[in-house]
């Protein structure tokens, strides 16, 4: 039986791992061991961060919404507490961007709740 050398599959394999760590640096974008440890931290980290993206948006929206309600001489908790009483289900994103670019919409959510 003949000989079989795996070059060109061993080949497209190495050209496809190192696809994805186009824009690391150093040895880490052509070195194939190097690569492949590069690629499995940025794979952890990314799965990690796309989780905390989550909670730093809503941590900002929280900020907008407070800063807006104690304008309007309420605070954050008691705003979201009374927005939950009276059954109005805006979330925290719209809440922010109504605080943030339409002070009166918001002024007069707040009035209502109050």
């Amino acid at each position: 039986m003949s000989r079989v050398k795996g070059g060109v599959f061993s080949q497209k394999r190495r050209r496809h791992l190192l696809k994805y760590t186009k824009g690391f640096r150093w040895g880490r974008k052509s070195k194939l061991r190097q690569a492949k440890e590069a690629l499995f931290h940025a794979g952890r980290y990314s799965f990690r961060d796309r989780k905390a993206k989550k909670a730093d948006f809503r941590q900002l929206w929280q900020i907008k919404i407070g800063a807006a309600a104690k304008l309007n001489n309420i605070s954050y908790s008691k705003l979201m507490f009374a927005l939950k009483q009276k059954n109005i289900f805006l979330d925290r994103k719209i809440l922010a961007y109504l605080a943030e670019n339409y002070q009166e919409i918001f002024k007069t959510i707040v009035e209502f709740v109050k």
